[in-house]
């Protein structure tokens, strides 16, 4: 079990994961290096949500399953917009065709909207782990 001043330090260090991988798909996007601007746009969605599971003491080492618990617990219950489970959905799915499909492309265009759409998704994590 995690000690709560460890469970904090570790909170915090997803974060930053998070905020580093917004800079990081920047990055990338003005480099048109979109298909990896696309991981980095989720794996900073999944920073964040990492963070959100520590604080409240989940534990899972499957995507699908942080994916699941954070629809359950926050847009079912409707802690959260529903518009947050559908950007993290789309993000996942983006993520997995760049990490395993063939000759897949995605347009500046739309990476750059993903990019608002991580921005916003991390902001709200973070107002969340506020409360």
């Amino acid at each position: 079990m995690i000690a709560a001043n460890d469970r904090d330090i570790l909170i915090e260090y997803r974060l930053k994961q998070a905020v580093e991988s917004i800079e990081l798909a920047k990055f990338l996007l003005s480099s048109d290096k979109l298909v990896l601007a696309v991981n980095r746009i989720y794996y900073g969605m999944f920073y964040a949500l990492s963070a959100l599971a520590l604080k409240h003491a989940f534990k899972t080492s499957k995507h699908t399953q942080l994916i699941g618990w954070f629809n359950k617990e926050f847009i079912l219950s409707k802690k959260v917009d529903s518009k947050y489970g559908k950007i993290l959905k789309q993000a996942y799915q983006n993520r997995t065709k760049g990490d395993y499909e063939v000759f897949i492309q995605f347009s500046t265009d739309e990476v750059e909207l993903l990019l608002i759409k991580m921005v916003d998704f991390i902001q709200e994590i973070k107002i969340i782990l506020k409360t």
